[in-house]
């Protein structure tokens, strides 16, 4: 399998404590991968700190794309390289519209792209092309948006941070069908999640606990995490360890 990203040793802290730990990771070309763990296990900070988020950018370790550094590249160096992510919660742009939103990235701002990437997702282009992306539309409706932004783009590597939180199950298999869309196309998604319905849509997955990697392998082996009380692993941030179980 041919290796699109490699992390090796990552840490990171944040208001002086270390959220990510010595994380080491491999993601695949053309795969769909998920990230699970409880709340505070490290999930949105990695995908951040991949991101080049303001912020998240003065990390140890190393992240290569395609064997090349990420050190020193922001987060418009990163999206030129083809790495883009969903977030869990899509910003409001007061006073822009979905079609300018999802063409941004394109060089040819042919408008069919964005209307068959609105009807991927389950929005119709004559009802959602020229609305704002503002409070007139729902979370659901702006993480739809966001994602058929994603499919017009199709970047090298997206990560998409819980899409399923706020979506109903129609959308969500809607959203699963535009990822099986994205990975023919070449892109490796990275879910990241604590749901087990979208664990299930992944080819290989990672455990992620006190910041790092604790296990990884074939869905079928990680969906124990979903089933256990607790996986061995060797946290003893005691936050987190409740957290799991709160999962449950």
């Amino acid at each position: 399998m041919n290796v699109l990203m490699e992390v090796k040793n990552l840490s990171l802290e944040l208001g002086g404590k270390k959220i990510l730990n010595g994380l080491s990771m491999e993601l695949w070309e053309s795969h769909v991968h998920a990230i699970v763990g409880t709340n505070g296990a490290g999930k949105s900070t990695l995908a951040n700190t991949i991101m080049g988020l303001s912020g998240y950018r003065e990390f140890e370790g190393e992240i290569l794309f395609r064997g090349e550094s990420l050190r020193g590249k922001d987060i418009n160096d990163r999206a030129g390289m083809g790495i883009t992510l969903g977030w869990q919660e899509p910003a409001r742009y007061e006073g822009l519209k979905v079609i300018d939103f999802v063409l941004a990235p394109l060089i040819d701002k042919d408008r069919s792209a964005a209307e068959q990437a609105l009807l991927t997702v389950g929005l119709k282009p004559e009802e959602y092309l020229y609305r704002a992306i503002d409070k007139t539309l729902s979370g659901g409706e702006r993480k739809k948006v966001e994602l058929a932004s994603i499919l017009a783009m199709k970047p090298k590597l997206a990560f998409l941070d819980e899409p399923d939180s706020g979506i109903d199950i129609e959308s969500i298999e809607r959203i699963f069908r535009a990822v099986k869309i994205l990975k023919e196309h070449g892109t490796t998604v990275v879910f990241i999640t604590h749901s087990l319905a979208v664990l299930k849509q992944a080819d290989h997955a990672f455990l992620l606990c006190g910041g790092r990697i604790v296990d990884k392998g074939s869905v079928k082996h990680i969906r124990r995490y979903f089933e256990e009380e607790c996986m061995p692993c060797e946290c003893r941030d005691p936050d987190i360890r409740r957290g799991r179980n709160e999962a449950k």
